[in-house]
């Protein structure tokens, strides 16, 4: 896949408004696809989660604390396409 996001706005509780660079777009929630320990951690808390970046370096979202998540994934998630290394992941 190797779709690039360009764009990230966080949304209500764990959700985030993603745009990828073939112009998909949708609406994640974050809390239905990571547990919140370890790099994910501070995470949990909503007003960090609210600082989410955009690295165009990367074509994905980070924070400040080195978390970030794989825009194949995301772009999996949003696009309803499933990823052959993840096919037992199920979609909400």
């Amino acid at each position: 896949m190797l779709k690039d996001i360009i764009e990230v706005k966080p949304l209500e509780n764990y959700q985030l408004y993603l745009k990828f660079e073939d112009n998909k777009e949708g609406i994640i929630d974050i809390s239905k696809i990571i547990e919140f320990i370890g790099i994910f951690t501070p995470l949990k808390d909503l007003n960090y989660f609210q600082t989410v970046k955009l690295n165009p370096e990367w074509g994905t979202i980070y924070w400040d604390n080195g978390a970030d998540l794989d825009p194949d994934v995301l772009y999996s998630a949003i696009t309803k396409q499933s990823l052959p290394q993840f096919s037992s992941y199920v979609y909400q």
